[in-house]
Protein backbone atom coordinates (compact mmCIF):
# COMPACT_ATOMS: atom_id res chain seq x y z
CA UNK A 1 0.00 0.00 0.00
CA UNK A 2 2.93 2.37 0.59
CA UNK A 3 3.67 2.61 -3.13
CA UNK A 4 0.02 3.32 -3.95
CA UNK A 5 -0.15 6.01 -1.27
CA UNK A 6 2.97 7.65 -2.71
CA UNK A 7 1.37 7.69 -6.17
CA UNK A 8 -1.83 9.19 -4.79
CA UNK A 9 0.13 11.82 -2.87
CA UNK A 10 1.91 12.74 -6.10
CA UNK A 11 -1.42 12.99 -7.94
CA UNK A 12 -2.74 15.29 -5.23
CA UNK A 13 0.34 17.48 -5.49
CA UNK A 14 -0.05 17.81 -9.28
CA UNK A 15 -3.81 18.47 -9.27
CA UNK A 16 -5.21 21.94 -9.82
CA UNK A 17 -8.47 20.86 -8.16
CA UNK A 18 -9.92 17.82 -6.38
CA UNK A 19 -13.44 16.46 -6.71
CA UNK A 20 -14.15 13.97 -3.92
CA UNK A 21 -16.94 11.40 -4.20
CA UNK A 22 -17.90 9.73 -0.93
CA UNK A 23 -20.05 6.65 -0.37
CA UNK A 24 -21.05 4.38 2.49
CA UNK A 25 -17.63 2.75 2.70
CA UNK A 26 -16.22 5.97 4.16
CA UNK A 27 -18.55 5.84 7.16
CA UNK A 28 -17.99 2.10 7.52
CA UNK A 29 -14.26 2.81 7.74
CA UNK A 30 -15.06 5.37 10.46
CA UNK A 31 -16.69 2.61 12.52
CA UNK A 32 -20.32 3.24 11.66
CA UNK A 33 -21.14 -0.30 10.61
CA UNK A 34 -24.81 -1.06 9.92
CA UNK A 35 -24.46 -4.76 10.69
CA UNK A 36 -22.74 -7.16 13.06
CA UNK A 37 -22.16 -6.32 16.72
CA UNK A 38 -23.04 -2.63 16.39
CA UNK A 39 -26.41 -3.56 14.93
CA UNK A 40 -27.18 -6.24 17.52
CA UNK A 41 -26.10 -4.03 20.41
CA UNK A 42 -28.58 -1.34 19.36
CA UNK A 43 -31.34 -3.24 17.56
CA UNK A 44 -31.26 -6.68 19.15
CA UNK A 45 -34.95 -6.47 20.06
CA UNK A 46 -35.96 -5.74 16.46
CA UNK A 47 -33.71 -8.55 15.27
CA UNK A 48 -35.27 -11.00 17.72
CA UNK A 49 -38.87 -10.01 16.94
CA UNK A 50 -38.67 -9.56 13.15
CA UNK A 51 -35.46 -11.22 12.04
CA UNK A 52 -34.06 -7.93 10.73
CA UNK A 53 -30.37 -8.50 9.98
CA UNK A 54 -28.94 -4.98 9.63
CA UNK A 55 -29.82 -1.30 9.88
CA UNK A 56 -30.02 -0.79 6.13
CA UNK A 57 -32.65 -3.48 5.48
CA UNK A 58 -34.50 -2.48 8.65
CA UNK A 59 -35.09 0.94 7.16
CA UNK A 60 -37.30 -0.71 4.52
CA UNK A 61 -39.20 -2.99 6.91
CA UNK A 62 -43.00 -2.70 6.74
CA UNK A 63 -43.79 -2.13 10.41
CA UNK A 64 -47.42 -2.62 11.43
CA UNK A 65 -47.77 0.75 13.18
CA UNK A 66 -46.32 4.25 13.03
CA UNK A 67 -45.46 3.92 16.71
CA UNK A 68 -43.13 1.03 15.91
CA UNK A 69 -41.87 2.63 12.70
CA UNK A 70 -40.75 5.74 14.59
CA UNK A 71 -39.31 3.69 17.44
CA UNK A 72 -36.98 2.17 14.86
CA UNK A 73 -36.20 5.41 13.07
CA UNK A 74 -35.73 7.62 16.13
CA UNK A 75 -33.24 5.09 17.47
CA UNK A 76 -31.54 4.88 14.07
CA UNK A 77 -31.20 8.66 13.76
CA UNK A 78 -29.93 9.16 17.31
CA UNK A 79 -27.29 6.48 16.78
CA UNK A 80 -26.05 7.51 13.35
CA UNK A 81 -26.67 11.28 13.24
CA UNK A 82 -26.83 12.97 16.62
CA UNK A 83 -25.15 10.91 19.36
CA UNK A 84 -22.08 9.68 17.48
CA UNK A 85 -18.53 10.88 17.16
CA UNK A 86 -17.03 12.45 14.05
CA UNK A 87 -15.11 9.69 12.31
CA UNK A 88 -11.36 10.08 12.00
CA UNK A 89 -11.34 9.36 8.23
CA UNK A 90 -13.50 12.47 7.81
CA UNK A 91 -11.26 14.72 9.87
CA UNK A 92 -8.19 13.30 8.13
CA UNK A 93 -9.77 14.04 4.74
CA UNK A 94 -10.50 17.64 5.70
CA UNK A 95 -6.90 18.13 6.80
CA UNK A 96 -5.70 16.61 3.53
CA UNK A 97 -7.86 19.01 1.49
CA UNK A 98 -6.94 22.10 3.48
CA UNK A 99 -5.66 24.84 1.20
CA UNK A 100 -6.76 23.00 -1.95
CA UNK A 101 -9.46 23.84 -4.48
CA UNK A 102 -11.98 21.07 -3.80
CA UNK A 103 -15.63 20.05 -3.86
CA UNK A 104 -17.30 17.02 -2.26
CA UNK A 105 -20.16 14.99 -3.71
CA UNK A 106 -21.68 12.40 -1.35
CA UNK A 107 -24.48 9.87 -1.20
CA UNK A 108 -24.10 9.54 2.58
CA UNK A 109 -26.91 10.85 4.77
CA UNK A 110 -25.23 10.82 8.20
CA UNK A 111 -24.02 14.47 8.23
CA UNK A 112 -20.44 13.42 9.00
CA UNK A 113 -18.94 15.83 6.47
CA UNK A 114 -20.77 18.83 7.87
CA UNK A 115 -19.86 17.84 11.43
CA UNK A 116 -16.22 17.45 10.37
CA UNK A 117 -16.24 21.08 9.29
CA UNK A 118 -16.81 21.06 5.51
CA UNK A 119 -18.14 24.41 4.33
CA UNK A 120 -21.60 23.81 2.85
CA UNK A 121 -20.61 25.78 -0.24
CA UNK A 122 -18.18 22.93 -1.07
CA UNK A 123 -20.66 20.09 -0.50
CA UNK A 124 -23.56 18.44 -2.33
CA UNK A 125 -25.33 15.68 -0.37
CA UNK A 126 -27.52 14.13 -3.05
CA UNK A 127 -29.59 11.56 -1.16
CA UNK A 128 -30.91 13.50 1.84
CA UNK A 129 -30.01 13.70 5.51
CA UNK A 130 -31.02 11.77 8.64
CA UNK A 131 -31.60 15.15 10.27
CA UNK A 132 -34.47 16.14 7.98
CA UNK A 133 -38.18 15.27 7.77
CA UNK A 134 -40.48 15.82 4.81
CA UNK A 135 -44.16 15.26 4.12
CA UNK A 136 -44.72 11.61 3.19
CA UNK A 137 -46.96 12.50 0.21
CA UNK A 138 -45.25 15.03 -0.28
CA UNK A 139 -47.74 17.89 -0.43
CA UNK A 140 -44.99 20.53 -0.65
CA UNK A 141 -41.26 20.68 -1.41
CA UNK A 142 -39.84 21.63 1.97
CA UNK A 143 -37.78 19.80 4.62
CA UNK A 144 -37.69 20.24 8.39
CA UNK A 145 -34.94 19.85 10.99
CA UNK A 146 -35.93 16.95 13.22
CA UNK A 147 -33.57 16.77 16.22
CA UNK A 148 -36.03 17.92 18.89
CA UNK A 149 -38.78 15.62 17.63
CA UNK A 150 -36.44 12.66 17.25
CA UNK A 151 -35.08 13.03 20.77
CA UNK A 152 -38.60 13.29 22.19
CA UNK A 153 -39.67 10.13 20.33
CA UNK A 154 -36.62 8.21 21.47
CA UNK A 155 -37.13 9.28 25.08
CA UNK A 156 -40.75 8.10 25.00
CA UNK A 157 -40.02 4.64 23.54
CA UNK A 158 -41.32 1.66 25.46
CA UNK A 159 -41.49 -1.92 24.20
CA UNK A 160 -40.37 -0.84 20.71
CA UNK A 161 -43.11 1.78 20.39
CA UNK A 162 -43.17 5.54 20.82
CA UNK A 163 -45.95 7.60 22.36
CA UNK A 164 -48.68 8.05 19.73
CA UNK A 165 -48.90 11.78 20.42
CA UNK A 166 -45.32 12.20 19.19
CA UNK A 167 -45.81 10.77 15.69
CA UNK A 168 -44.50 13.61 13.45
CA UNK A 169 -47.10 15.02 11.07
CA UNK A 170 -46.89 17.42 8.16
CA UNK A 171 -47.66 20.98 9.27
CA UNK A 172 -49.45 21.62 5.96
CA UNK A 173 -51.65 18.57 5.27
CA UNK A 174 -51.47 16.59 8.52
CA UNK A 175 -50.18 13.40 6.93
CA UNK A 176 -47.38 11.50 8.70
CA UNK A 177 -43.94 12.86 8.05
CA UNK A 178 -41.24 10.74 6.40
CA UNK A 179 -37.47 10.72 6.35
CA UNK A 180 -35.87 12.93 3.72
CA UNK A 181 -33.99 10.00 2.20
CA UNK A 182 -34.06 9.09 -1.47
CA UNK A 183 -35.71 5.69 -1.81
CA UNK A 184 -38.50 6.37 -4.31
CA UNK A 185 -40.18 9.14 -6.24
CA UNK A 186 -41.45 10.92 -3.12
CA UNK A 187 -38.00 12.25 -2.15
CA UNK A 188 -38.11 16.02 -1.69
CA UNK A 189 -35.36 18.01 -3.38
CA UNK A 190 -35.79 21.21 -1.39
CA UNK A 191 -34.33 24.66 -2.02
CA UNK A 192 -31.10 23.74 -0.23
CA UNK A 193 -30.71 20.64 -2.41
CA UNK A 194 -31.10 22.65 -5.62
CA UNK A 195 -28.71 25.36 -4.44
CA UNK A 196 -26.07 22.71 -3.64
CA UNK A 197 -26.64 21.04 -7.02
CA UNK A 198 -26.11 24.37 -8.76
CA UNK A 199 -22.93 25.05 -6.80
CA UNK A 200 -21.59 21.65 -7.81
CA UNK A 201 -22.21 22.27 -11.52
CA UNK A 202 -20.78 25.79 -11.30
CA UNK A 203 -17.65 24.50 -9.58
CA UNK A 204 -17.09 21.55 -11.91
CA UNK A 205 -17.64 23.08 -15.35
CA UNK A 206 -14.64 25.46 -15.46
CA UNK A 207 -12.36 22.79 -13.95
CA UNK A 208 -13.10 20.05 -16.44
CA UNK A 209 -10.26 21.26 -18.68
CA UNK A 210 -7.74 21.48 -15.85
CA UNK A 211 -5.69 18.88 -13.99
CA UNK A 212 -8.58 17.50 -11.98
CA UNK A 213 -8.20 14.66 -9.49
CA UNK A 214 -11.34 12.58 -8.98
CA UNK A 215 -10.97 10.96 -5.56
CA UNK A 216 -13.59 8.26 -4.96
CA UNK A 217 -13.89 6.99 -1.38
CA UNK A 218 -16.02 3.98 -0.46
CA UNK A 219 -18.48 4.08 -3.35
CA UNK A 220 -20.06 0.71 -4.08
CA UNK A 221 -22.56 -0.62 -6.59
CA UNK A 222 -25.76 0.54 -4.89
CA UNK A 223 -26.05 3.92 -6.66
CA UNK A 224 -23.11 4.01 -9.10
CA UNK A 225 -24.87 6.49 -11.39
CA UNK A 226 -24.33 9.34 -8.94
CA UNK A 227 -20.56 9.20 -8.39
CA UNK A 228 -18.78 6.19 -9.88
CA UNK A 229 -20.05 6.22 -13.47
CA UNK A 230 -19.82 10.02 -13.88
CA UNK A 231 -16.25 9.91 -12.52
CA UNK A 232 -15.35 7.23 -15.07
CA UNK A 233 -16.95 9.26 -17.86
CA UNK A 234 -15.13 12.46 -16.87
CA UNK A 235 -11.85 10.56 -16.84
CA UNK A 236 -12.51 9.18 -20.31
CA UNK A 237 -13.44 12.60 -21.70
CA UNK A 238 -10.52 14.65 -20.36
CA UNK A 239 -6.92 13.43 -20.74
CA UNK A 240 -5.83 15.66 -17.84
CA UNK A 241 -8.18 14.01 -15.34
CA UNK A 242 -6.82 11.39 -12.93
CA UNK A 243 -9.20 8.97 -11.23
CA UNK A 244 -8.35 7.44 -7.84
CA UNK A 245 -10.49 4.89 -6.02
CA UNK A 246 -10.00 3.72 -2.45
CA UNK A 247 -12.25 0.84 -1.49
CA UNK A 248 -11.62 -2.24 0.63
CA UNK A 249 -13.78 -4.44 -1.64
CA UNK A 250 -14.60 -2.73 -4.95
CA UNK A 251 -11.48 -0.94 -6.15
CA UNK A 252 -11.44 -1.45 -9.91
CA UNK A 253 -11.71 0.55 -13.10
CA UNK A 254 -12.61 -0.07 -16.79
CA UNK A 255 -9.65 -0.83 -19.01
CA UNK A 256 -10.29 2.24 -21.16
CA UNK A 257 -9.14 4.58 -18.38
CA UNK A 258 -6.75 2.29 -16.50
CA UNK A 259 -3.69 4.27 -17.60
CA UNK A 260 -4.95 7.38 -15.76
CA UNK A 261 -6.41 5.59 -12.75
CA UNK A 262 -5.19 4.46 -9.37
CA UNK A 263 -7.15 1.81 -7.46
CA UNK A 264 -6.25 1.05 -3.85
CA UNK A 265 -7.82 -2.02 -2.23
CA UNK A 266 -7.46 -1.04 1.42
CA UNK A 267 -9.27 0.50 4.36
CA UNK A 268 -10.01 4.14 3.56
CA UNK A 269 -9.08 5.31 7.04
CA UNK A 270 -5.66 3.65 6.83
CA UNK A 271 -4.92 5.30 3.49
CA UNK A 272 -6.06 8.77 4.56
CA UNK A 273 -4.04 8.51 7.74
CA UNK A 274 -0.90 7.66 5.76
CA UNK A 275 -1.53 10.50 3.31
Amino acid sequence: MRGSCDKLAAALARADAVLVGIGAGMSASAGFSYSGRRFLDNFGDFHEKYGIEDMYSGGFYDFSSLEEFWAWWSRMIILNRYDCHVGKPYTDLIRLLEGRDFFILTTNVDHQLQRAGVDKTRLFYTQGDYGLFQCSLPCHRKTYDNEAQVRAMAASESHMRIDSSLIPRCPVCGRPMAMNLRSDGTFVEDDGWHIASGRYRSWLEPRMKSRLLLLELGVGGNTPGIIKYPFWQMTAQNPQVVYACINAWEAWVPGEIADRSLCISADIGDVLEKL
